[in-house]
């Protein structure tokens, strides 16, 4: 080994040579057998658990060794583990005096009469709590939000930011790329504070009170239309306490075209 190794020009200290794996699982049989015997029976156990069994039942082995045959059989366990978000910075939430300064935007999930489960994505103005859309289905991935937020784009102009939480159809790189062409920044809040998107929060709190609480839904085009209705007069009649007792629309009209009062989002 001392010859090979100075011949390879390779230190002995970095250099490790493999033993025979024959003599290895002969030497381990026993461990094997016995880790295999305990996992057949206890398939979700993880390592500890099984060492400290092996000890009960009076093998000796050192916890080292049993590890180290443990990890060559692949028996390890898969740990979860919360994906790292970056340092959101905490953004003040102060109403904007014009519209499409700021859009917020957010998830809410319900189910069906027949336990079908389905989730609407909310987009609202905040400078007149003004609610832009209710998009509606069994799935919103990042490709359906895009498609929401360019339809309100043709049809309002782009905000100059969107504040949202740190969900994955938010933080995709496909919606990051979208708002960066457009000239829009992505205001994310810090995870676990959704005080910081407050006036979406209390959107979704009369939303769920006053459509999906109070009514039995059996199919999507029911919430979808009543949704819509209730849309609409929460923008025109209904009154906003923190907005004088007016509606939206009402407190900071929006300027529109008769050919915009048309639009209609993707069902």
């Amino acid at each position: 080994m001392v010859r090979a190794c100075g011949i390879a020009g390779l230190s002995r200290t970095a250099y490790y040579r493999s033993p025979d794996d024959g003599a290895a699982c002969d030497l381990d049989a026993p461990v094997i057998e016995a880790l295999r015997t305990l996992i057949d029976a206890h398939g979700q156990w993880g390592f500890w658990k099984c060492w400290q069994r092996l000890r009960d039942l009076g093998h000796a082995w050192n916890h080292k060794r049993v590890h180290r045959v443990y990890c060559a059989l692949r028996l390890n366990q898969v740990r979860r583990t919360k994906k790292r978000l970056p340092a959101r910075v905490v953004t003040p939430l102060a109403a904007p005096a014009q519209l499409n300064d700021t859009w917020a935007m957010d998830f809410m999930g319900d189910t069906l009469y027949c336990a079908r489960r389905y989730r609407t994505f909310n987009v609202i103005d905040e400078g007149n709590r003004e609610s832009l859309a209710i998009e509606i289905d069994v799935s919103l991935p990042s490709a359906r939000v895009l498609a929401v937020l360019e339809q309100l784009v043709a049809m309002h102009g782009a905000p100059r930011r969107i504040r949202c939480d740190n969900g994955p159809e938010f933080i995709a790189e496909t919606v990051r790329a979208w708002c960066a062409h457009h000239g829009i920044a992505l205001v994310f809040i810090q995870p676990g504070k959704p005080n910081q998107n407050a006036y979406i929060e209390r959107f979704n709190r009369s939303y769920r009170t006053e459509v999906l609480n109070a009514w039995v839904f059996t199919t999507l085009v029911e919430v979808r239309d009543l949704s819509e209705a209730w849309r609409q007069t929460y923008n025109t009649d209904r009154p906003h306490a923190s907005l004088g007792d007016v509606p939206p629309l009402t407190f900071l009209p929006r300027p529109t075209t008769p050919a915009l009062s048309q639009f209609k989002l993707c069902a």
